[in-house]
């Protein structure tokens, strides 16, 4: 079930379910918000700090609760991500939400809230959140990107091709997120279905040896040999290692050599400025050629 699409005046709250986040992040990205033409509100916690999270564990899950359950909030837009939702995912109730479902907006350790939703069949939007919103030029593709999507103007993404990119074109379920924030739920409820899925996969500070690892447990585990398609985000601050004999591109590679399908390296999704919104959740096309990606929704 796909959400509405939000219009003119419509309620946005703004939480903090995982880290503590400067306050001034969250007046800047209200004073976006508000210039979209939406109300904002906030959640009663969204700027508490317990030592690194936002609140204790009550605190978070009462704030987001609320906001799954109120039938006047149309989206919900995470303030950041840091760590802290594997701490109160279990306890959340979207039994509200699946009969009136919203958008969630947000990315990095919100991966775990859009495995949830996703496993709900519930479309939502991995994108930047309050720090970008208030620090990137109101035009700048991403924020002015997610205002269109949030109101129902969808984008067909266009990348240049890269030398690593497998070509080939595919059909799929585009989910995924912050690759360790991902690992961290296999096994669980929250782990998702791979299966004919194309896989989005991002991360930051990761060593590559601890990235190889991971991508090899989807290798030997099954998980991307069950994929229609692969696109790799960004990989932030994570050092080359010259004793790895290669880079954290072509680890990845090697570990999906042996399948039929298209492959993305590069694409402009993850801890960066230049974080491209998508919806995860939602069918999507892919088609990778030697010129460039498309990635229509």
């Amino acid at each position: 079930m796909i959400p509405p699409f939000l219009q003119p005046y419509d309620q946005i709250r703004i939480i903090s379910p995982s880290g503590v986040i400067n306050p001034e992040f969250i007046d800047g990205a209200v004073k976006v918000l508000t210039g979209w033409g939406l109300k904002v509100t906030e959640g009663e916690y969204a700027r508490a700090a317990y030592g690194r999270f936002a609140g204790r564990p009550e605190d978070r899950i009462a704030d987001l609760q609320q906001a799954l359950d109120d039938p006047n909030v149309k989206a919900i837009l995470c303030s950041r991500g840091g760590y802290g939702v594997a701490q109160i995912i279990d306890k959340l109730d979207f039994s509200a939400f699946v009969k009136s479902p919203k958008w969630l907006i947000g990315f990095s350790d919100i991966t775990i809230l859009h495995n949830a939703i996703t496993n709900l069949g519930i479309p939502s939007v991995h994108g930047i959140m309050a720090k970008h919103l208030s620090e990137l030029p109101i035009d700048s593709e991403p924020s002015a990107l997610l205002r269109k999507m949030l109101f129902g103007e969808l984008p067909d993404y266009f990348i240049s091709s890269q030398d690593l990119n497998k070509t080939g074109s595919a059909q799929g379920k585009l989910i995924g997120g912050n690759l360790s924030v991902l690992m961290g739920l296999r096994g669980s409820r929250y782990d998702l279905n791979y299966k004919d899925a194309i896989l989005f996969i991002e991360d930051i500070g990761e060593k590559p040896y601890q990235i190889d690892r991971m991508i090899q447990n989807l290798r030997f585990s099954g998980v991307l040999a069950e994929l229609s398609g692969l696109i790799i985000g960004q990989f932030s601050d994570c050092d080359e290692d010259p004793l790895m004999m290669q880079t954290i591109q072509e680890l990845i590679l090697g570990a999906v050599n042996d399948c039929n399908y298209p492959v993305c390296f590069n694409f402009p999704a993850g801890h960066v400025d230049y974080n491209l919104p998508i919806i995860l959740g939602t069918k999507v096309d892919l088609s990778v050629s030697g010129k460039r990606t498309e990635l229509k929704f």
